[in-house]
């Protein structure tokens, strides 16, 4: 593992990002003292996507779902008639 300066690290970061995307962990020091370190990152596994229309059937939608509570809404508007 190598310890590169902050300077350094500044000044050729993205020389610095490729090495540890190849495996490489650097480590950050600020005069002399770690301070970070820059490794590789895990690849993480994706989960499975559920995909739209896996509860088809499974409920109901109500003929007004673009317009709930239409009533109450207006009721609050204008007052109950």
């Amino acid at each position: 593992m190598e310890t590169v300066n902050i300077h350094e690290a500044k000044t050729h970061l993205s020389r610095l990002l490729e090495r540890a995307a190849k495996g490489e962990s650097i480590t950050i020091a600020k005069a002399g003292k770690p301070m970070a370190k820059l490794v590789p990152l895990e690849e993480t596994p994706r989960k499975a996507v559920q995909r739209i229309g896996f509860m088809a059937g499974e409920g109901v939608i109500p003929d007004d779902i673009k317009t709930p509570f239409k009533d109450e809404i207006e009721d609050l508007f204008y007052g109950k008639t």
